[in-house]
């Protein structure tokens, strides 16, 4: 009996266990895929697993690299991305054969469709579209020059623009710019044409005219969830509750819904799935008031921030001492430290992500790559500085060569030192933002989402308090100087 009894509650321990094991979910940064990895998630927490949420992971590449690194489980994707931008396909796969393709190359999985094709397609004002008598892709062969802009993505995408344009023979050179700006542009009149999704709610809102793709050049763009193959088999079955259950129509009714009725991610995927009765309608509702977010997320950058500022000054500080004892390696190290400071912060947090995945490991590295040059340079600066008659008084006091450093020169060069410590202080808080980018949290996760829906409103929940971080961090710095540099040496 005693067997038994002890059998059943190892049992019912492993149960438990297994439920408390905690899936990634990770989402590209557009509304879209936002809604979608919302449905995957809370499917998975409603049978008593735990979610962990990593949102606004760029485009297609950095989802990629972060499911086969193992910093996500889980992901929305396109059949259609898939095949040209991760597999390179020369040929257009079916569902069966991309899964396939996707089991014996990569080791990953897709689910079933999810309902819908969510293609790209060109975009314009039924005014422009009447005006230049425009109909379908080729049409714009025959037209002069028009302001266009097409997204980041689309623009360097292999069923983006170069082969689009190849294929279509068009001679239009475009600029770059976010895909959730592209629909004020458009509608302001500032350019003339764009890409958009077919799902996109903007589409139907501002009554846009989608140039039919008369070459069939674009793949389908099924919806579908990528994951590896090993993952648990229930979270596939999860992921395949989603099969055929959403149209077009339904897509772009809850793209619209976050887009102008400002409901949260959140909010739209819960009433789906109550809709559809995939979820159970008595678990409570998670979430957290606008305080409570911003709270978290200011603190997660408060983090991030003054990890990589202590290290940038364990590794500054002594460095810059080492570079003013010997002053010959002095000039190559600050050019070469002075080099990393010129790549732009979101290519560093890029090039990342294939050595560090995604989280806030790369982005404490890149943030505290950025932060050694100010300190460094201050430090040698400050050290080299020095009256060299205080100097020659110290060493004829017979002062050794530690002792001029710690009772002379480095109290002497404090007010530089903690000055490049103010600017690296800064500089870490305005590119911490950025980190959104990779999974690092924090309060770029407001300006990217805002962004990526032109919300001014969760922008400035993002940026106000960046900025107010900031200026407590001047105002910090200036009590540690009155409190750590005498009077005569502030100035």
């Amino acid at each position: 009996m005693m067997k038994w009894r002890l059998a059943a509650l190892i049992l019912i321990a492993g149960c438990m266990l297994g439920h408390a094991q905690t899936y990634r979910v990770g989402a590209k940064h557009f509304n879209e895929s936002y809604i979608l990895a919302e449905l995957l998630a809370q499917l998975i927490e409603n049978e008593g697993y735990t979610v962990e949420r990593k949102f606004n992971l760029g485009g297609t590449a950095v989802c990629y690299q972060a499911l086969v690194g193992g910093d996500i489980d889980i992901y929305p994707e396109y059949t259609g991305s898939l095949a040209e931008e991760i597999l390179k396909s020369n040929k257009k796969l079916n569902h069966g054969s991309l899964n396939q393709e996707l089991k014996s190359q990569l080791n990953l999985e897709i689910s079933p469709s999810f309902g819908f094709n969510n293609t790209y397609a060109l975009a314009t004002t039924p005014a422009i579209a009447k005006k230049r008598n425009l109909r379908t892709i080729s049409d714009l062969q025959k037209q002069s020059p028009m302001p266009m802009a097409l997204s980041y993505e689309f623009l360097k995408r292999k069923d983006g623009w170069g082969n689009l344009k190849a294929t279509y023979q068009l001679s239009m050179n475009p600029v770059g710019i976010e895909h959730g700006l592209a629909y004020q542009a458009i509608v302001k009149g500032s350019i003339e044409l764009t890409d958009v999704y077919s799902t996109d709610g903007e589409i139907e809102k501002y009554g846009l005219f989608l140039l039919e793709d008369d070459l069939n050049f674009f793949p389908d763009y099924n919806a579908v969830a990528v994951y590896n193959q090993t993952i648990n088999e229930e979270i596939k079955l999860l992921a395949a509750k989603l099969e055929d259950l959403i149209s077009e129509e339904e897509m772009q009714a809850m793209n619209s819904e976050v887009l102008f009725e400002q409901k949260t991610f959140y909010d739209v995927a819960r009433t789906f799935l109550l809709q559809k009765g995939l979820v159970d309608s008595t678990i409570e509702k998670k979430g957290s008031t606008m305080w409570r977010e911003i709270f978290d997320k200011t603190l997660t950058h408060l983090g991030i921030t003054a990890v990589a500022l202590g290290l940038a000054i364990f590794i500054a500080v002594p460095l810059g001492i080492l570079l003013y004892i010997f002053s010959g390696v002095s000039r190559p190290v600050l050019y070469f430290v002075g080099l990393l400071q010129t790549i732009p912060s979101i290519a560093l947090l890029a090039l990342m992500i294939p050595l560090l995945g995604i989280g806030i490991v790369p982005a404490i590295t890149a943030l505290l790559i950025y932060a050694l040059l100010p300190i460094l340079r201050n430090t040698t600066t400050g050290l080299t500085s020095v009256d060299p008659i205080l100097r020659k008084v110290a060493i004829g006091m017979g002062m050794t060569t530690f002792q001029r450093l710690r009772f002379v020169e480095l109290p002497l060069a404090m007010p530089s030192i903690l000055a490049g410590i103010r600017t690296a202080a800064v500089i870490t808080i305005g590119t911490a933002t950025l980190a959104a980018f990779i999974g690092a949290g924090g309060l770029g996760e407001f300006i990217v989402t805002g962004l990526a829906l032109n919300n001014t409103k969760l922008i400035l929940q993002g940026a106000i308090p960046a900025a107010v971080l900031a200026i407590l961090i001047e105002f910090l710095f200036e009590l540690m100087e009155k409190a750590l540099i005498p009077k005569h040496l502030r100035s």
